[in-house]
């Protein structure tokens, strides 16, 4: 054991150092401060009733407190048969966000880089600039914490497989097994699509060597003890998948209900124009190199905007307000996404360094390193170079299920730092000086000439105006109240700013690639020895990534947690709690209801935000809301209030809605329908208290006999949790009720006087049943078959993944016995 902490005391030195490096950037989280995070603070609206149930130690799997309802799924649920659940709550607990996060990225990429027999300190280089690569810090600052934690493991899950093909299959398994479970446990299926697309190339790689040196008997030994570790991590995770599966056909991503949509999607899968939204702009990869480029921030700092401010104040503006306008109506960034937090930057010296990897390496992982970089590329350009991005798209597998293609590119940002590092650990070892040196000069003319010229004469590859940049001159011409004239004179203002932040950082990326061609010329021309060469590139990443980092996420994004705690209630919320009943819904007119970060704090909500709503809910938002309310639509949903807001005041003030239907109703009518086309046409004008719409092929279970003269019949909510609503119901004959609720096949069953009973759709998205004449017991009790026969096999995927990891540890202790 002595031996052992000997041979690897370097190790244990150089992860304190990484730790430490974690420790002093994020430090204000130990001081009790929290990120203000945005979409972090949305997506705990969403939970709002679902943490309500778990802080009484009761679990949800469906809530009512978003788009009138829907399953927990993508929201949170618990999966406590799943290992990976206690370890992510470990981790949770132990460190304060998002550290925890921050040393799984920096700590699994040092683990790959050493699986690659790096010097540990060029290892730890490699990891520094991986885990700061601007991405991943711009998405902690956003609050994209489930993104990120799926980024983490990426290069531990790398590491696993790359042992297994070099033939350490068991502790291969083991470690691809276990990082893979943790990787899908993130719960951000698009990151773990990306990766896995990375490792199909790698795989291909692998298979074209064997087959070339005869050794496909080997490759096919790997290739199964890579498809076990697979196969393990998907049971782990059996619970999530099962239900994240099964309920995604339900969704946007799910097929088209309709055949003539208003929002024009016909087939399963996303929209082109939604995935399509963020896409990477193909000159605007330059960002690689010099973070600036292309204005990095939308709003960016205010002495970034140097020309915009004074042309203001010349124009009569006084400073604050100058300051103000510039923030807001000039953005730096001038590319053709809506908006964005800021530019992809993988480091100017580890793009020096790739670009030298790609002259001197001679690892075969060279090859898998530039494809994959390559695809990436290329498919994050979306809707800028459409070529490869559309093939994926229309015929690859579950492409199109993802939206803003540009974050592919965060595989991107493990690739160029491992090409780089590879790049510098070939140095170590080439005999060829003077051919080292002109391979070097090269690297160096590239991409310090690439800078430079930006530097000099930026408009020679930049234009420094996006597509839209005429509506933004007419947007500060109608917002400010003054002249096309000087309207034009503040964009020419704007884009001397961003022709300015531009230059800046290519004068930066200069002086970095300099200081990194310095440093392998002295190195070259003997002047230093190699062990100086990694602590002085280890501390050049560092301060190289460090400094555009704190662009996005500084001591100033940090907040006590108490300001970041949830929105205070307004006055209409005061208003609308007097009101007891216990399953009322509000839709808050005064801001974007499918955005609605605010309302599901305090009622249950037609609003709300969710990538992942139900695709029939999002219809009928978009089919009889886009061009004016239907009161009806919303009151057959028990939307019992409204909230609207003065547009010269903003004051905003609460309305009851008059058409609201309560919980449930009878109805003396039921018109049937032949497909989703004709039943959102026939619920536009729909009377939902007398009349109900069913699709015919529910006619077995609707079509019975109605007394049409009257709905005298009543049904009272008694029981509300949102996995077990209980009704009871009182009618003098046999009827058909409308309850308030969304329909969704997958998991809801009804009882009535505890037998179960069939159900149908109604009225598009709601339920309804036949009920018997007297007094009954309704029942609706949400029991999803994915979530509890899943987690069964999560348990028996769990204990097995133990029994491979413990199978691991044996295995390497007996091997460092006979060393």
């Amino acid at each position: 054991m002595n031996n052992w902490f000997k041979r690897n005391t370097t190790h244990f030195i150089v992860v304190a150092v990484l730790i430490v490096i974690c420790f002093v950037y994020f430090n204000p989280v130990l001081f009790g401060k929290t990120l203000g995070q945005n979409d972090v603070t949305r997506a705990e609206s969403t939970a709002t009733e679902i943490n309500h149930y778990k802080e009484k130690g009761n679990t949800v799997l469906w809530t009512n407190q978003i788009h009138a309802g829907m399953p927990a799924f993508q929201i949170w649920a618990p999966y406590p048969y799943n290992i990976t659940t206690w370890i992510v709550k470990v981790i949770s607990y132990a460190l304060p966000a998002p550290l925890g996060t921050v040393l799984m990225l920096i700590l699994g990429a040092y683990l790959l880089f050493c699986v690659l027999k790096l010097d540990p300190w060029l290892a730890a280089a490699g990891a520094i600039a991986f885990t700061f690569s601007s991405y991943n810090i711009i998405l902690l600052a956003a609050g994209h914490a489930n993104q990120v934690f799926a980024i983490a493991f990426f290069a531990p899950v790398l590491a696993g497989l790359i042992l297994i093909f070099r033939g350490n299959y068991i502790t291969g398994t083991a470690i691809l097994a276990f990082f893979l479970a943790l990787e899908i446990r993130a719960n951000h299926i698009q990151m773990t699509y990306y990766l896995m697309l990375a490792i199909l190339i790698l795989v291909g790689i692998e298979l074209y060597h064997a087959v070339k040196n005869k050794l496909t008997t080997s490759f096919l030994k790997s290739a199964g003890y890579a498809a076990a570790a697979l196969i393990l991590a998907i049971g782990v995770n059996a619970s999530s998948l099962w239900s994240t599966y099964d309920y995604s056909t339900e969704t946007l991503r799910g097929p088209a209900n309709l055949t003539q949509p208003a929002g024009g999607k016909t087939g399963s899968g996303l929209s082109r124009e939604y995935a399509y939204q963020w896409s990477q702009g193909v000159e605007e990869c330059i960002t690689f190199l010099i973070p600036g480029a292309y204005g990095g921030a939308g709003r960016g700092d205010v002495n970034a905007h140097e020309n915009v401010v004074k042309t203001l104040n010349g124009i009569g503006a006084d400073p604050n307000q100058a300051a103000y306008i510039a923030q807001g109506l000039t953005p730096l960034y001038w590319g053709e996404k809506p908006f964005t937090e800021g530019s992809f930057y993988f480091g100017a010296v580890i793009c020096f360094l790739f670009v030298l990897g790609l002259t001197i390496v001679k690892n075969r992982l060279k090859w898998w390193l530039l494809a994959t970089v390559i695809l990436t590329m290329l498919l994050s350009f979306g809707k800028n170079w459409p070529l490869v991005s559309d093939i994926f798209f229309d015929y690859v597998p579950l492409y199109n299920k993802f939206r803003t293609v540009e974050s592919i590119l965060a595989v991107a940002g493990l690739c160029f730092p491992l090409l780089a590092l590879l790049a510098l650990q070939e140095v170590s070892s080439f005999k060829d000086k003077a051919e080292l040196l002109k391979k070097v000069k090269i690297s160096f003319y590239i991409t310090f000439g690439i800078s430079l010229i930006v530097a000099l004469i930026p408009a020679l590859f930049l234009s420094f105006t996006s597509s839209t940049h005429a509506d933004l001159i007419s947007n500060l011409a109608a917002t400010l109240k003054i002249d096309g004239a000087t309207a034009n004179s503040i964009g020419s203002a704007l884009i001397a700013d961003r022709q300015s932040a531009a230059q800046s950082d290519a004068v930066r990326s200069c002086i970095f690639v300099a200081l990194a061609f310095g440093l392998l010329w002295a190195y070259i021309k003997n002047k230093t020895t190699f062990s100086t060469l990694s602590f002085a590139f280890l501390a050049l990443v560092i301060v190289d990534m460090w400094s555009i980092d704190k662009r996005y996420l500084n001591t100033g994004t940090f907040m006590a947690k108490h300001e970041a705690a949830k929105p205070q209630p307004r006055e209409v919320d005061h208003q609308i709690w007097l009101d007891k009943d216990p399953n009322y819904k509000v839709i808050d007119l005064s801001q974007s209801v499918l955005s609605d970060a605010t309302t599901p704090y305090f009622h249950k909500s037609i609003g709300g935000y969710s990538a992942a709503r139900l695709r029939r809910f999002d219809e009928v938002i978009e089919n009889q809301f886009s061009k004016e309310l239907n009161l009806n639509i919303l009151g057959m949903m028990n939307t019992k209030y409204i909230i609207t807001s003065d547009p010269n005041t903003q004051k905003q003030t609460v309305e009851l809605n008059p058409a609201a239907c309560g919980h449930a109703w009878f109805v003396n009518k039921v018109r049937f329908v032949k497909n989703a086309d004709e039943e959102m046409q026939a619920i536009t004008n729909l009377a939902p208290k007398k009349e109900v719409i069913v699709d015919q092929q529910y006619k077995d279970i609707a079509d019975k006999p109605l007394d049409t003269g009257s709905t005298t019949g009543t049904i009272t909510l008694t029981s509300y949790n949102p996995d077990v609503l209980v009704y009871q119901s009182s009618s003098e004959k046999p009827g058909i009720a409308v309850f308030s609720e969304i329909f969704y096949k997958k998991g809801w069953k009804m009882l009535i006087d505890g037998v179960e009973t069939p159900y149908f759709r109604a009225n598009y998205l709601l339920r309804a049943a036949y009920v018997p004449a007297g007094s009954h017991k309704i029942e609706f009790i949400f029991h999803p078959t994915p979530y509890y026969t899943g987690e069964k096999i999560s348990l028996a995927g769990s204990l097995l993944l133990v029994l491979v990891l413990l199978g691991a540890v044996y295995k390497e202790t007996r091997v460092r016995k006979t060393v």
